[in-house]
Parts: structure tokens; sequence; C-alpha cells
């Protein structure tokens, strides 16, 4: 059984409700996951003992929020390097920060990218079952690659 960490940033609650999402998906492939707020996460330390990362942040001004840029900081030098990274987000806009953070995982960080890539929710939809399901099978398809 492979163990997911599934970080976030969320300022309104949906980035958050969407975390959730994906972890019930990653429950039912039978994996191992837990869900933590980044400002829970004190230093690159805390990330060890993973098998994937899927890293989770709204879109602000065409960007992720300052406390994930923050955080990638602080996951840079956490050693992540070969392992499965996803990311995703919500957003009312342009949607940009799941794939800057998915860069920096692929390209920085030198972690192995999901093959779905990264997940967007517009803010509307999150609560909706649509949004539910797009949630869960995210985390089912990537928690599968493991």
């Amino acid at each position: 059984m492979a163990k997911v960490l599934i970080a976030y940033a969320s300022r309104t609650g949906k980035t958050e409700t969407i975390a959730n999402y994906i972890a019930e998906g990653v429950r039912f492939t039978g994996n191992e996951v837990e869900v933590k707020k980044i400002s829970d996460i004190k230093d690159g330390a805390e990330l060890a003992g993973y098998d994937g990362y899927i890293f989770g942040s709204p879109t602000y001004h065409r960007n992720m929020t300052g406390g994930m840029q923050q955080f990638l900081f602080k996951a840079e030098n956490a050693g992540l390097a070969g392992k499965l990274a996803g990311a995703f987000g919500s957003y009312t806009h342009s949607g940009d920060a799941p794939g800057i953070i998915m860069d920096t995982m692929t390209h920085v960080f030198k972690m192995k990218p999901a093959e779905l890539g990264s997940m967007n929710l517009l803010e509307d939809q999150v609560n909706t079952p649509d949004g539910i399901k797009a949630g869960q099978d995210y985390g089912r398809t990537v928690a599968g690659e493991l």
C-alpha cells in the first residue's frame, strides 16, 4: 500500500474541498492518504515518507497563493525527485496555479508527473456532482499510478 500526501492552500474553502474529494479517490484505490494545510507543514523534513504528492492552490492574479510559493521553497530540498507528482486548484478566471505548481514539481523537484497532468475546477463547479466526481477521479487515477 502506497502513501500519498495532499498539501493545499485555500482561502475560501474551495481548494480544501477539492483536496478532500481527491483524498476520497486515493482511498478508493486502497492507498493511504494524508491531507494537510500547507501552513501546518513547518519544514521539508515533514514531507518525508510518502510515495506520491499532490499539491493544490487556488489561482489569484494568474498565480498560486504566496503561501504556496513559500511552501514550494520548503519542498525544494526535501528529496522528492522521482516521486509521483500531481497538482490541483480552483479558479474563477485564469486557472494558472495548478500548471505552475506541476511545472515546479516536474522541472525543479525532478518528480514524475501524473499522466493526467494537473487538475483545475471552476469555483462554482466544486460543490456539484461533477466537481465531486472530478476530484475523486483525479485522486483515483493518480494513486493508480503508484
